[in-house]
């Protein structure tokens, strides 16, 4: 006979209430677990985002701001020298012709390679890290706050990838920024020649100089351009193409990209414009950032706007356009209707 048998009802009874009460223990502690394992922001998506998807969207990134930035190096040329010097380049259709009159129509291109590379550069980072960090800071919010908050993910998030993003893109936005600004003939205009000559240069403090005053024009811009495209291509899916999304062909899909790229864009020069003057006033002067922008005062930041938003609002319409075009074409999108 086993000793459980021999035991009296009531110690019968007190072992059995005790294995109950360590086994809802258990089960509690297995479904504490399995609750809080369940959910992960990577595996939340589909496709999921594994390590071959944030890679993708690095390669994305680089399309995207490459190309896009390449392609406005006129505007760009333009608006550094509105910045640069405000009494003789007063307006974007004079300071091109004002360009193209002393140093020809090559002249507003110049740059076109450090710009290529270095917001190629900052693209990869910048798109492919904002996957990331959005994963990250969801996972340690929990499901449910990751939703509820999800403005305060995406303002952290591009936050965190843009720190990244502008010591990466640092070195050849300098390099840009002074062949643009500098008059015909006193600054080479070739990438490697313009290189040498800063590194040649202790004042120019090449080639991390102006990462400080990168991450205050920038950060506020990524900022304000994945949040206000987040929300704004949110509100356009809540309140004007309510039908499911895999309802909507692919260039009703990316025609909202663009416009809600475009509207963040608008903001995202607007919050960023006084630290880009900044910026461009620094290549033609060896003075720090804190006093180029007391002697600009409040007034003087914002100059070059108006063509900076312009510039900014299709720049930024068409980087979300390309980076969801290349999404899509590689089976990252919307699932949607082929028509």
């Amino acid at each position: 006979m086993s000793g459980y048998s021999c035991l009296s009802l009531p110690y019968k009874q007190i072992i059995a209430d005790r294995l109950q009460f360590q086994a809802q223990k258990l089960d509690r502690r297995i479904l504490s677990t399995s609750s809080s394992a369940k959910w992960d922001a990577r595996t939340s998506h589909d496709p999921h985002h594994t390590n071959d998807y944030y890679v993708k969207c690095m390669m994305g990134g680089v399309l995207s701001c490459g190309l896009t930035h390449l392609a406005v190096t006129p505007l760009d040329v333009a608006k550094c020298n509105m910045q640069v010097d405000p009494t003789k380049y007063k307006g974007l259709v004079g300071t091109i012709k004002t360009i193209i009159k002393e140093e020809g129509s090559g002249a507003l291109f110049k740059g076109w390679l450090p710009t290529l590379l270095g917001y190629s550069a900052q693209g990869c980072f910048k798109f492919g890290l904002y996957e990331f960090f959005k994963d990250f800071y969801s996972n340690l919010a929990g499901e449910e706050n990751a939703h509820k908050y999800r403005g305060i993910i995406f303002l952290v998030g591009s936050a965190s990838a843009e720190v990244f993003a502008d010591i990466a893109l640092c070195p050849m936005e300098m390099v840009k920024v002074k062949v643009q600004t500098s008059a015909a003939g006193t600054f080479p205009t070739g990438t490697g020649a313009a290189i040498a000559a800063m590194r040649a240069d202790p004042t120019s403090k090449f080639p991390f100089g102006s990462v400080v005053p990168l991450w205050s024009r920038q950060i506020p811009y990524t900022m304000a351009k994945f949040f206000f495209f987040e929300m704004v291509k949110e509100a356009f899916y809540e309140r004007v193409f309510t039908e499911p999304k895999e309802s909507y062909g692919k260039s009703t899909h990316l025609s909202i990209t663009f416009a809600s790229g475009y509207i963040a864009g608008v903001a995202c020069a607007i919050v960023s414009h006084p630290a880009d003057t900044v910026v461009s006033k620094m290549s033609k002067s060896t003075k720090s950032a804190g006093e180029i922008l007391s002697e600009l005062g409040f007034k003087g930041v914002w100059g070059g706007l108006g063509t900076r938003i312009v510039m900014i609002g299709t720049l930024t319409g068409l980087q979300w356009w390309i980076y969801d075009s290349f999404k899509t074409a590689i089976g990252l999108g919307i699932q949607a209707k082929k028509v």
